[in-house]
């Protein structure tokens, strides 16, 4: 009778499963246990939607991230569907990117959306994996963990891989860092939510047959821009929850000044109909998100000037003094940063998707600037435009672009490649002029499992092969998954007889250069702290 009760409850709980298949694969963490789906095609065993911390909602808003085992709610035996995505971080779109205007509609997403995703090979080559940890970009106000899956990384990788895909708060409910919330709350929450994932997959990456010593974390864009925050994290910790970086097109927006960052907070309360920070944790989850898409328009739209420009996206990590210490110039400059091997990367026209069209002359190419360069004058616009000629560009837009381009991306790519290396660890660096040659034209290179369909299938191969053999090896150079011959791709090394070399991709050969960035135009802006705030 016992025996027949115990398969009636085994039966009761199957039914309550979403998957309660024998085939599923299911890994047991101690504190809970997830039931996964294998992709035999492409080889995969993937575990979606695992929280890795509490969700922030209710009075957990704008709080630091709790971790998920202090929650007291798992049955340790039951067994959780984990086979299909689960919801997204609430979304925001800047003013100038909406598609009719200053639209306000209820952005997509969810609070509770602190989740990760694993993907194991079928087949792994060993039981102790090196991990690839990425942190999604979107400007810190778009992207969720399927962003970019890394099944082709997988794939190629015979095995010897996990991937591991992330989501963070983001907006006005991970960046959110008045006076109030850094006083009752916590600045750059969607910083310490990546903080907080990577500390999960040191707890845990075992149980998926991971080596929690051997993670890389990579991001491109605002993921870009995350992995180099979490380098500069409380001023760059010595023992950090991961090994070495790749900053894929590392964005680096303005870290906005107590101002904008006290005018984002009362654009938020104005929407809501609040006065305090103890009535937006009250608030009804649908009216704070609407809220949040309406500061944008308010911000895009502040008198007398605008809070941020043209290609700026608002809301993003900034300076509190703790999380942040300083700007991330000034923390490479200084060496507050964590030492770890770096491979950086950035395309060919990084300004032009963040450049408006319609400005034709001189003076609304100036204005839009004073935006984005709040502190300067005029004697640093008079040299801005020695340093980029209009006689050099066919267009405002081309000058705009490559003024923007620089400052937000090219030349943070040279500041992070000279700091690692003057520290004496190794670098690897890449200027990327193939595929479309705009922002993000590495992705189907790297992250599409056919890549033969639009793309170069050999260039593909070869890109894989540097980014899995670094996550693994710590070296592009050391293993070739794909057995295709590939050029060697020295290591940036400044102070020898190879200063500043890259490696260089076009559309028709792969070769070293001297690195383009390390140039009069970059070392300008480095020093330029006060004028550009970054």
């Amino acid at each position: 009778m016992k025996f027949l009760t115990k398969i009636v409850r085994a039966v009761a709980l199957c039914a309550s499963l979403v998957a309660c298949q024998s085939s599923d694969p299911v890994v047991n963490l101690g504190y809970a246990q997830y039931r996964g789906v294998t992709n035999a095609s492409i080889g995969v065993t993937s575990y979606y939607g695992i929280r890795y911390a509490q969700p922030p909602i209710g009075d957990l808003r704008w709080q630091p991230p709790m971790d998920i085992e202090s929650r007291n709610t798992y049955n340790p035996s039951t067994v959780m569907n984990a086979t299909s995505h689960g919801p997204i971080c609430v979304q925001g779109t800047p003013d100038w990117a909406l598609a009719n205007g200053s639209m306000l509609t209820a952005p997509l997403g969810d609070e509770d959306c602190l989740l990760l995703d694993v993907s194991v090979p079928r087949t792994p080559a060993s039981s102790n994996l090196p991990v690839m940890v990425q942190i999604h970009g979107g400007g810190y106000t778009l992207g969720s963990s399927s962003s970019y899956p890394g099944y082709s990384l997988l794939n190629q990788s015979a095995g010897g891989l996990i991937y591991v895909a992330i989501q963070y708060r983001l907006s006005a409910f991970g960046f959110l860092s008045s006076t109030e919330i850094r006083e009752n709350g916590i600045a750059n929450a969607g910083l310490l939510d990546q903080r907080a994932a990577l500390a999960w997959v040191q707890r845990n990456i075992r149980s998926f047959g991971g080596d929690p010593s051997k993670v890389t974390i990579i991001g491109g864009s605002a993921g870009g821009g995350s992995v180099m925050n979490q380098m500069i994290l409380y001023g760059g910790v010595a023992n950090p929850p991961f090994r070495a970086v790749v900053a894929e097109y590392p964005w680096w927006q303005p870290y906005h000044n107590n101002t904008v960052l006290e005018d984002q907070y009362r654009e938020l309360l104005a929407a809501t109909n609040c006065t305090n920070l103890q009535c937006l944790r009250s608030i009804d989850a649908a009216v704070l998100h609407l809220a949040s898409q309406a500061t944008y328009i308010a911000g895009y739209m502040a008198q007398p000037g605008m809070n941020y420009g043209y290609g700026d996206f608002y809301y993003g990590p900034s300076v509190d003094g703790n999380i942040i210490r300083d700007l991330p110039s000034n923390e490479f400059k200084q060496g507050h940063f964590t030492k770890v091997p770096l491979l950086v990367d950035r395309e060919g026209y990084e300004g032009a998707g963040f450049s408006n069209k319609s400005e034709t002359t001189k003076a609304e190419e100036t204005a839009d600037f004073q935006t984005l360069f709040p502190y300067a004058k005029q004697s640093f616009f008079d040299r801005l435009y020695e340093l980029y000629p209009a006689s050099s560009f066919n267009a405002t837009f081309w000058q705009r672009q490559s003024i923007f381009g620089d400052f937000i991306i090219n030349c943070p790519t040279y500041y992070m490649s000279t700091a690692v290396s003057d520290w004496g660890l190794p670098v690897w660096k890449m200027i990327f002029n193939a595929g479309s040659q705009f922002h993000g034209a590495t992705v189907p290179f790297i992250f599409e499992t056919n890549a033969t369909l639009n793309n170069n299938a050999t260039l593909a191969l070869i890109m894989k092969d540097y980014f899995i053999s670094f996550a693994v090896n710590l070296d592009p150079n050391s293993v070739s998954y794909s057995a295709t011959p590939k050029p060697y791709w020295p290591a940036y090394q400044v102070g020898s007889s190879m200063n500043f070399t890259v490696m260089d991709v076009n559309y028709t050969m792969m070769g070293v250069v001297g690195d383009f960035d390390a140039s009069a135009q970059c070392d300008y802006f480095h020093g330029q702290s006060y004028a550009v705030r970054n």
